[in-house]
């Protein structure tokens, strides 16, 4: 499968069945969080069997059920760490999907997580992971023309890094983000006001690096 048809296939998922994830795969998730963690200087965390932290009313009224695993996106206090929790976490949300495992980015609904935050480290968000009831359904998107200054003229790279961007799971789909194209590579930068906005800009970023081969700068 290559990365657009991963990236199309990968759908928030919020109720999960008891599957257990298996070791093998727990092995390749655990790897790529540590090369997460060396490359970005975050602290990423994936937490495995453990249901409490989605026990609780906060996630009921959510609507999730089941979750008995979930990565925790923890990093030292920045500008820029929403961005970074961003963009790392959801090359790991790909490589689950591509693992056939599904995914959910969670701000808010959920309990207190057994992951180990440092003394000027915050926690900035939770991904669930699990084997869903279903593979979720797809969202409303915006136009190109809203989220980019694509062009009939622009080359392919970035034609598709804008479709695959577009894609990107966003805070209450709000998808506040904008890309220019500069030479060989992507401008993005966050356009309006909203919730997480500067996280959705990461995960945005990687959608269009992954799909387009070419670089983003923020």
């Amino acid at each position: 499968m290559d990365m657009m048809e991963l990236i199309r296939s990968r759908h928030s998922v919020r109720q999960y069945t008891d599957k257990a994830i298996e070791p093998e795969k727990r092995e390749i998730l655990n790897t790529l969080i540590e090369e997460c963690n060396k490359e970005s200087n975050l602290h990423i965390q994936i937490c495995y069997d453990e249901p409490e932290c989605f026990a609780g009313g906060l996630a009921h009224y959510g609507k999730f059920e089941g979750v008995a695993n979930y990565i925790a996106l923890i990093g030292m206090k920045s500008a820029h760490l929403e961005e970074d929790c961003g963009y790392y976490g959801e090359k790991i949300v790909l490589k689950a999907q591509e693992l056939g495992l599904n995914t959910c980015w969670v701000a808010l609904t959920h309990g207190k997580s057994k992951a180990v935050i440092g003394k000027g480290e915050k926690q900035t968000c939770l991904i669930s992971i699990g084997y869903g009831k279903t593979q979720g359904v797809n969202s409303k998107s915006k136009a190109a023309a809203q989220v980019s200054d694509l062009r009939a003229d622009s080359p392919e790279w970035f034609r598709k890094g804008v479709e695959a961007a577009l894609l990107a799971p966003t805070a209450i789909n709000q998808q506040k983000f904008f890309f220019t194209q500069d030479g060989e590579r992507a401008v993005a930068k966050v356009k309006g006001f909203g919730t997480l906005t500067k996280m959705d800009l990461g995960i945005a970023r990687y959608h269009f690096e992954a799909a387009s081969g070419h670089k983003v700068i923020s």
